[in-house]
């Protein structure tokens, strides 16, 4: 049995350019299909939240139209409900690596809020890629990587293939034209080598031990990936 660290957002909400701030939080089905891969595989999962806040999940990612139909949502509602560890989160300040055996960070807006600007969760994700073991990050949860900043000022992520939600996505979300930021650019910027796929297509990258998905889509595939590597 291995040990699982997921990493969530403390964020309930997004600020836009024009500063007003949109309900956010972490996007259901991002948590909830690796959360049910995982442990029916016999792992343990642990949260993590900056100052250990009990996570907000995005209300709009509990709607129907938002898990392919009332069938969806009912199931992904009832893992949230069995997801225990998401109501005593651990501070992501106290977490150490070493307790852990892979790394992983769902989405939903939340992030581009707190994590994409949280040193201490930069440290972790380039202490995760430096160990070699799985560290998985989907949808959004890519923001966090632009707090990967090493000394000289380079992310440490640089040169890595990886999917994170695209521009075109957000554009067709509605999102694109309010946002402060794109993910898609802003990784791209910091050297990121953003492999785009088809929108709203599951879509999963692999280089070396980074194992990123492009969408809500792409959390079950990007799983099944990381179980993979775990044997």
């Amino acid at each position: 049995m291995s040990k699982i660290l997921f990493v969530l957002t403390g964020a309930d909400h997004w600020t836009l350019a024009d500063g007003t701030e949109h309900p956010t939080g972490f996007w259901a089905e991002e948590a909830a299909a690796p959360y049910e891969a995982f442990t029916a595989a016999g792992h343990e999962v642990v949260v993590a939240t900056p100052g250990g806040v009990v996570p907000t999940v995005d209300r709009g990612s509990l709607a129907p139209e938002a898990n392919g139909g009332p069938e969806g949502a009912a199931r992904v509602a009832a893992t949230l409900d069995s997801f225990a560890q998401l109501r005593t989160p651990v501070r992501l300040e106290d977490v150490d690596l070493a307790e852990y055996d892979a790394v992983f960070y769902p989405g939903g807006h939340g992030p581009m809020e707190d994590l994409a600007v949280h040193a201490g969760s930069g440290r972790l994700l380039a202490e995760a890629l430096a160990s070699g073991k799985p560290l998985a990050v989907v949808c959004h949860g890519p923001a966090a990587l632009l707090a990967a900043v090493r000394e000289d000022g380079t992310n440490a992520f640089a040169g890595y293939r990886v999917a994170a939600f695209t521009d075109a996505e957000e554009t067709q979300a509605g999102f694109a034209g309010k946002a402060k930021w794109l993910l898609e650019t802003r990784l791209r910027e910091a050297g990121v080598d953003v492999r785009a796929g088809e929108p709203w297509a599951p879509h999963v990258v692999v280089d070396r031990n980074l194992i990123t998905g492009q969408n809500p889509a792409s959390s079950a595939p990007l799983a099944a990936e990381v179980l993979k590597t775990l044997g």
